[in-house]
């Protein structure tokens, strides 16, 4: 464990507020203009309530009501609390894709805590992308954080039978096109996916993280399963306050706490509640900016032996309300430790190890978080393809896969761009069958721009109709950690960025083995050179504002598609001397 620092001390915030000089009143002052008294000043711990709120991102708009909690528990514990907004990445609103503001929020964050007076922050987030931006900008100041996210909906309910938000709307659009389901009573399920403040209830891309963090050591035990409006959402929001002071006290910072160690627990951890595959890009962005080696590769190898026991929607059947019942994720991470999988004395934010967190836990539904022998796969995790196709690697998610795709060989139906895609998939002469090999360029990073969720492409309604409901799909892009299917995703380098990808043609034979973890593209050697000598790039360039800046710096999938110029900066401050008054 790392040894605590001394108690009193001078904190960040004295450089602002400390002392009797001219900036120091002045600093003082104009916050006393909020109601302050004095010794407000006097040395405590001034803790940062860094709030994702929008009401334009609708997972996180009861965030309001969370921070007033943290206060509570911050001035509890003798802190003094500013509460602070940063730049909220809506999933279900904003255009092109969130993915491509996750680093915008990022540096929000990072600037936001470095230019501020504050010793220590609380993170709160929730949706997808608000979770991974908050610890990427707090992992790159390096000051003591701890994380709160706002927890996920109550159940959806329609006609009896719980649906998933995300995971419903992509089954039910296939129903429909399918003539299973009219689009009437498409439209009658609607109200009912999203029936509470939070974010999505299945096991997408927001539990995802908010797994991934408690994984990672980055919030109290217990917070990723917690409903949205459970009152126990509010407790731990409390205890987090009275927790961020004692942190500062210690001294107790993110480069403590994200080590090798705690990622390799987090991927295994991933792999046990059949997770986002989108978490792959958020951890190795974290770990780029906390200075961490983290690789495709340890996605790999650590995934292999790690079965899916979370019993969860897309990859099962239940939602997170009864994961959380069941007794949430501190059951998984016992399960994971022994299993003998989980560095037990990983620390995290409480100051103890992962394994004091989580040792005496119980499991209360053996359905959702299964035994390992009735595991919905033993080999969990993100399976990594490399090969001609995608010679960085490609992602795949086995939990949410078909077993009979694992190991196929099909004619590939190409699609240029999402447009392309769009314009033909519904047509009766598109010549495909449930043999064929899916294939979409221009999603990636550079090429969406931003790498939007449109890999889990919709089956032809040509092939739906005969009771088909799941092809290979390869693309450059993302999806939803909501969707499933024999889904490969974030090939690397992307079409855009001139990868092999961007050469595939119609007719041409694909091999997908996952056992073997290849992806080969069936022409020769010298086919392939002929094709990139004669390639051009369809993909126009951003040329101005974030958008022009996105796609200059951007990395590619398998680095975790940050900003080159971001990574590696962890603890730089602006020389306070330099203030203007």
């Amino acid at each position: 464990m790392k040894k605590k620092a001394e108690w009193p001390r001078r904190l960040r915030s004295y450089d602002w507020f400390g002392g009797t000089g001219k900036n120091a009143i002045m600093h003082r002052s104009w916050m006393k203009n909020q109601g302050l008294p004095a010794d407000t000043f006097d040395g405590r711990p001034i803790i940062g309530i860094c709030n994702t709120w929008s009401e334009l991102t609708p997972c996180n708009a009861h965030l309001r009501d969370l921070a007033e909690r943290v206060k509570r528990g911050v001035y509890e514990a003798g802190g003094f609390p500013v509460e602070f907004p940063v730049f909220s990445v809506g999933e279900s609103t904003l255009r092109p894709t969130a993915m491509m503001f996750r680093n915008l929020a990022a540096m929000d964050v990072e600037e936001a805590i470095r230019g501020n007076p504050v010793d220590g922050v609380v993170l709160l987030g929730g949706c997808d992308k608000t979770t991974p931006s908050l610890l990427m900008g707090a992992a790159s100041v390096d000051i003591p954080v701890i994380l709160v996210s706002g927890g996920p909906m109550l159940n959806g309910k329609w006609r009896g039978k719980d649906v998933g938000s995300g995971t419903a709307v992509w089954q039910f659009s296939e129903m429909v096109k399918s003539g299973e389901m009219s689009l009437e009573e498409f439209m009658d399920a609607e109200q009912g996916m999203a029936r509470s403040a939070g974010s999505c209830m299945t096991m997408g891309t927001a539990s995802t993280m908010a797994s991934m963090a408690e994984a990672l050591g980055m919030t109290l035990p217990g917070n990723a399963a917690i409903p949205a409006v459970d009152a126990r959402r509010r407790v731990i929001s409390q205890l987090s306050g009275r927790r961020i002071v004692d942190m500062v006290k210690e001294d107790l910072k993110p480069s403590d706490i994200l080590t090798k160690e705690a990622f390799e627990n987090a991927i295994r951890v991933n792999g046990a509640v059949g997770g986002s595959t989108n978490a792959v890009l958020h951890l190795l962005a974290l770990a780029g900016r906390i200075g961490v080696d983290l690789s495709l590769d340890d996605w790999d190898r650590l995934g292999r032996e790690v079965p899916t026991i979370v019993n969860l929607q897309p990859s099962g059947k239940h939602l997170m309300e009864e994961f959380y019942y069941a007794g949430g994720l501190p059951v998984v991470i016992k399960a994971v430790g022994e299993m003998g999988l989980l560095h037990k004395d990983a620390i995290t934010v409480t100051g103890e190890s992962i394994w004091d967190g989580v040792k005496d836990v119980v499991n209360y539904n053996d359905d959702v978080i299964l035994p390992r022998e009735k595991a919905l796969t033993q080999s969990g995790g993100i399976a990594v393809l490399r090969g001609n196709l995608a010679p960085k690697g490609a992602v795949l998610k086995p939990s949410a896969a078909s077993p009979h795709l694992m190991q196929h060989k099909g004619r590939a139906v190409v699609f240029e761009s999402i447009e392309d895609y769009h314009a033909r998939i519904n047509r009766d002469d598109l010549d495909i069958d449930e043999n064929c090999i899916m294939v979409l360029k221009y999603c990636g990073p550079k090429g969406y721009p931003g790498m939007a969720e449109v890999g889990n492409m919709g089956l032809p309604p040509k092939v739906l109709k005969k009771g088909i409901t799941d092809m290979i799909r390869i693309s450059d892009a993302r999806m939803s950690g909501t969707a499933y299917g024999t889904v490969i995703l974030h090939t690397a380098p992307e079409a855009a960025d001139g990868g092999p990808l961007a050469l595939v043609q119609n007719g041409d034979m694909i091999s997908v083995d996952v056992p073997a973890r290849t992806i080969q593209l069936e022409i020769s050697d010298e086919e392939m050179a002929k094709r990139r000598a004669a390639w051009v790039s369809p993909v126009k360039p951003l040329a101005g504002g974030y958008g022009g800046l996105y796609v200059k710096t951007v990395m590619q999938a398998d680095t975790g598609a940050d900003l080159d110029f971001l990574v590696g900066a962890r603890g730089s401050e602006i020389p306070n001397n330099r203030d203007s008054h």
